[in-house]
């Protein structure tokens, strides 16, 4: 896998956790909890029916893929309140150990970045120029030129198709212009292991605690590290870091 990391022409990020920690300040359970108070309260009284979760994923999935919790309009607008929540997370959020300086050393190395990912792609945008890194994601917007690499949730009428669906994965490669079998992408969770295999590319997990390196191997993720150091040595191993 060091190999395929070496070779790739495109390097696929999920967002939170290989690219920043979101909800680091502005915490999971209390996003969770404003959306629950918000819209379970005007469910017609199946407030009961809503899974408990601290993931705001979870809650959206639910609103969407269940019609007696929400009506369709009511769950598009749950989407927008989480995209907001999500944008004010992104610009508080603890940046993840080596990430800024990997996604530079990609980049300049002839690489190609992109991001796929759950959260909204206006958390993504605002986080990476707050870091300066949009441009690393976001080619010049020129008429006819490439779409953005931030490839994030979509919610356009129906319910948004959130790992593991490789959706977001097959954009970035679209995006990227590049061929699954040139790509790696770096994610935390099961669902990433999964999306990225339905996509045809490789993986290579980052698991910042011994749970998530279970839960990663366990689903089938070969190489895992606990800090992306050992990805930026792969790639360029005379990095000074």
């Amino acid at each position: 896998m060091e190999r395929q990391i070496s070779s790739a022409q495109c390097v696929i990020f999920d967002f939170d956790g290989p690219l920043c920690h979101l909800f680091a300040r502005r915490t999971a359970a209390s996003v969770a909890g404003r959306l629950r108070a918000a819209y379970a309260a005007g469910s017609d009284g199946s407030a009961g029916s809503w899974p408990e979760t601290t993931d705001p994923l979870r809650l959206l999935t639910a609103a969407f893929d269940d019609p007696t919790l929400l009506e369709p309009q009511s769950a598009q607008r749950m989407e927008r309140s989480l995209t907001l929540e999500e944008v004010a997370a992104a610009e508080v959020a603890f940046p993840t150990g080596y990430a800024d300086t990997l996604v530079r050393t990609l980049c300049a190395t002839g690489r190609t970045v992109a991001v796929a990912t759950d959260n909204s792609g206006e958390a993504v945008e605002r986080y990476l120029a707050g870091r300066s890194l949009l441009e690393a994601f976001s080619p010049a917007r020129r008429p006819g030129s490439a779409p953005s690499r931030v490839c994030g949730r979509v919610c356009d009428g129906a319910a948004p198709k959130l790992k593991p669906d490789p959706d977001c994965v097959l954009r970035a490669l679209d995006a990227a212009g590049t061929n699954a079998a040139e790509a790696v992408m770096i994610g935390d969770s099961e669902r990433d292991v999964a999306a990225a295999r339905a996509a045809g590319v490789g993986f290579v997990g980052y698991a910042r605690n011994e749970r998530k390196e279970r839960e990663l191997r366990r689903a089938g993720a070969e190489w895992v590290v606990a800090s992306l150091r050992d990805i930026l040595l792969t790639v360029d191993p005379l990095a000074h870091v």
